[in-house]
């Protein structure tokens, strides 16, 4: 399990857009989301700098917690 701190997240929409964009890095990617504390897990063979990639894509300061 990869750990991420992001940035930026506030809602609904922001947990469904990071979701979005790791699982289509990864379809296969299991996404959980924590609002509270600005945590995003993921269960991914991608590398840390690829799911990084896709989440700050998405227009959210993001890092390896």
């Amino acid at each position: 399990m990869q750990v991420f701190n992001v940035q930026g997240m506030t809602c609904g929409h922001c947990v469904k857009a990071v979701t979005r964009a790791v699982q289509e890095q990864d379809a296969q990617a299991q996404v959980e989301v924590d609002l509270a504390a600005k945590e995003v897990r993921v269960r991914s063979a991608l590398a840390p700098e690829q799911l990084l990639a896709a989440i700050r894509e998405e227009g959210y300061q993001a890092e390896v917690a």
